[in-house]
């Protein structure tokens, strides 16, 4: 049996293990004693990897390139010769109609590793020239990376993973690790142990709230007004670190006009928390030896989401929880390498190693290494992924290139996501399975999958961590990287690289907080955890020690401004609230673990609707029925899973599933700041099926059709040989 050393792929702690290989077939998985998970391995760990062996449970893998001669055409396979000339001349075309900014381009977070990332942004840059490039993060932790470079200078955890089970507190807020980062979930279950103090705030009653010395239950959107809260009582109550917020932070008085306002008992009808009980949770964090504050989606894909992180970041600051060991800010990325695709510069405002497009000393020195003149590369900010449905209604966006996403499953209100990808001129399509974003493009790229290639990964606490290929490519795969840059070759910037070390040493060379992380320093279980400037750097685990902060005075900047209610309130036709969570058991769009056997087996179409007994037993509603939830975007069919520890009046989905897909009740409105969505807090009502045996019929002629149709669009040969697959009622109904 053979053994290859990897990272997992399936979220941001960067678990290392090997992969069990007989046959050519992954057949298991052991876990290392990697710097996070110290061989231990999560449910997706242990048995997410046979995806890569195509068991088309769910989807099938794409084995060649395919193309669309002309749009609405059928898909037709082709060579890759001439699958990246036509993609080729298509991309020159619109550049010279449109000009580049015409062209957007995305990273992918869900495996292909950080040196296919940097070949991505320098094909957009370089060859393309736009800054034109986005990642999931937008949809998820981009609220994060602002609002940390706005106050303390770096968009990324001040701590390391392995350090928070050393903390003497640990604040979760919105954050539900024991769903979203279960190894992360064992560091904090290890600090309880050793007698840290553990305080949730969240709306549900996690798994985390079970073992918390303070729960508090606060309302679905309060967020700000909370963290304002939260502030108050620390300066007003004399636990501010007066000397740290002198010494090494600046706005204090700017940010004390706000603040002061948001006593406990002032916003206690927004917060819903005791006064008395929010009062102690402040004073148990600003008076601990060590405190971090984790938090994940629940407070980033709200309206205010860069704002409060704002905030949080000065509240460590005011009661000097920040600069020193086990104590600081903890952002934790939900996919498993989202770090790394904003590590590379696959964000329109950033080259990579967060090096500012707008700044004329960053060009030149990019423009240099990679032998363009300056004026290519343009010091404009590049526009959103989310920004992608109305500037295609615009007409000012004609070229989608997707790399490794689902946007049509993963983005707000699908149903105007359908019409963008339909709509959209010319849209690329590079991924390892058949999505419904790939059955909608006009040029499908078959990338090599996790487990067939090697590369870089960092973690969410900035740990860079190598993996290597397990078996080879599939049918006609290829190398992202060989993609990208075999097509910019075409395209008139020629780019070769002969593996990931030579792209990854130039990375190094551009980036100087990463110019130590070295293949060799990463061999085995090795890592190296930015910023690490030179080889024989230690790397550093704690960011911002002695109170040194990565803005242009060294002090971090306290900000934060007044709350203000959601974007879509609850009304008598819509009473609910809908909020988006993750699931133990799967990942992102599922196409990876839904292929996955055991992973498969845990639960199925259409998941889960999360409800409240007393909002169920008011609309007739019994465990495991089938329901339909419908909101001012669309309706779908979903399971009720009736749960005490679900608050009333607030509904919960996942959005892993297909057929009940919650992003098509979900709304396209965004942070301001961020353009992240506000995926936490929308309208919806949800009513009983009466006919129970229909219901499940239906649901399966759903669920069937989707993947025939799926299948038939992967397995198509040529258009003259293939059986024509229309789109059916789940595409149509459900997208």
């Amino acid at each position: 049996m053979e053994k290859h050393m990897t990272v997992c792929p399936y979220c941001g702690a960067g678990c290392k293990f090997n992969l069990l290989v007989e046959n050519g077939q992954v057949v298991g998985a052991e876990g290392l004693d990697g710097i996070t998970n110290q061989g231990e391995l999560c449910l997706k760990g242990m048995s997410g990897y046979d995806f890569i062996n195509d068991t088309k449970i769910l989807t099938p893998r794409i084995l060649h390139p395919m193309i669309r001669r002309t749009k609405g055409a059928e898909l037709e396979r082709v060579s890759w010769d001439e699958a990246l000339d036509f993609t080729a001349k298509k991309l020159l075309e619109i550049k010279e109609k449109h000009g580049a900014d015409a062209i957007l381009t995305t990273g992918s977070s869900r495996g292909p590793g950080n040196e296919a990332n940097y070949v991505m942004q320098k094909f957009t840059r370089a060859c393309i020239g736009t800054n034109n490039i986005d990642n999931c993060a937008r949809t998820c932790h981009g609220p994060s990376v602002i609002g940390l470079i706005d106050t303390v200078g770096s968009g990324a955890m001040s701590v390391s993973i392995p350090n928070m089970e050393n903390a003497d507190c640990i604040m979760l807020f919105g954050y539900n690790p024991s769903a979203s980062h279960p190894i992360v979930a064992r560091r904090i279950v290890k600090a309880k142990e050793r007698g840290a103090k553990i305080i949730v705030a969240d709306p549900r009653i996690i798994e985390t709230a079970r073992i918390a010395d303070i729960y508090m239950q606060i309302n679905n959107g309060c967020n700000l007004a909370f963290v304002n809260a939260f502030a108050n009582v620390i300066v007003s109550e004399g636990l501010m670190d007066k000397k740290f917020v002198e010494e090494h932070t600046s706005g204090f008085e700017a940010w004390w006009e706000t603040v002061k306002n948001y006593t406990p008992e002032a916003v206690q009808d927004i917060t819903g928390v005791d006064p008395e009980t929010l009062r102690a949770a402040a004073r148990m964090y600003a008076t601990a030896g060590g405190s971090i504050i984790g938090w994940g989606m629940g407070v980033t894909q709200q309206c205010q989401g860069v704002h409060t992180v704002h905030q949080i970041a000065a509240i460590a600051c005011v009661s000097g929880q920040i600069g020193r060991d086990n104590a600081g800010l903890a952002p934790v990325r939900g996919q498993n390498n989202v770090q790394g695709s904003c590590d590379m510069g696959m964000w329109p405002s950033l080259y990579p190693g967060y090096q500012k497009v707008a700044d004329p000393a960053m060009r030149s020195k990019f423009a240099k290494a990679w032998g363009v003149s300056e004026d290519s590369l343009s010091l404009s900010e590049g526009c959103k992924l989310t920004d992608l449905p109305h500037l295609v209604k615009e007409g000012k966006i004609r070229a989608f290139y997707n790399f490794g996403e689902d946007p049509l499953q993963t983005e707000p209100d699908s149903i105007d996501m359908r019409e963008t990808l339909e709509n959209v001129e010319f849209l690329i399509s590079q991924d390892i399975f058949m999505t419904q974003t790939t059955a909608l493009a006009d040029v499908v790229f078959p990338g090599t999958s996790w487990g067939e290639h090697d590369g870089v990964f960092s973690a969410s606490d900035r740990t860079f961590q190598r993996f290597t290929a397990a078996v080879p490519p599939k049918g006609e795969c290829k190398h992202d990287w060989q993609i990208f840059q075999e097509l910019s070759t075409r395209m008139g910037y020629p780019m070769h690289y002969d593996d990931t070390k030579q792209i990854w040493d130039e990375v190094r060379e551009l980036c100087p907080s990463f110019q130590g992380a070295t293949y060799e320093k990463m061999a085995g279980v090795g890592y190296a955890q930015w910023p690490i400037p030179e080889v024989g750097h230690p790397g550093t685990p704690t960011l911002y020690q002695g109170g040194q902060f990565n803005m242009p005075d060294g002090k971090a900047l306290l900000m934060t401004t007044d709350w203000k209610a959601p974007t879509e309130l609850p009304d008598e036709e819509y009473p609910l609230i809908l909020c988006t969570v993750r699931e133990v058991g799967h990942y992102s769009c599922r196409s990876m673990t839904g292929n996955c056997k055991v992973l498969a087996l845990l639960a199925d179409e259409p998941g889960y609707v999360t409800i409240n007994p007393a909002d169920a037993e008011k609309r007739g509603i019994k465990d495991q029925d089938l329901v339909w939830v419908h909101s001012r975007r669309g309706k779908v069919i979903s399971r009720a899973a009736i749960d005490e520890r679900t608050n009333k009046g607030t509904v919960y989905m996942t959005y892993q599933w297909w057929i009940g897909k919650c992003n098509t009740l979900t709304m396209h409105a965004t942070d301001p700041l961020s353009g992240t969505p506000e995926d936490k807090h929308s309208a919806c009502q949800v009513d009983a099926i009466d006919d129970q045996v229909w219901a499940e019929r239906h649901l399966q002629e759903l669920y069937t059709d989707m993947k025939e149709t799926l299948a038939g669009h992967a397995n198509r040969q040529n258009a003259s040989s293939a059986a024509v697959v229309e789109p059916k009622a789940a595409e149509l109904a459900f997208a």
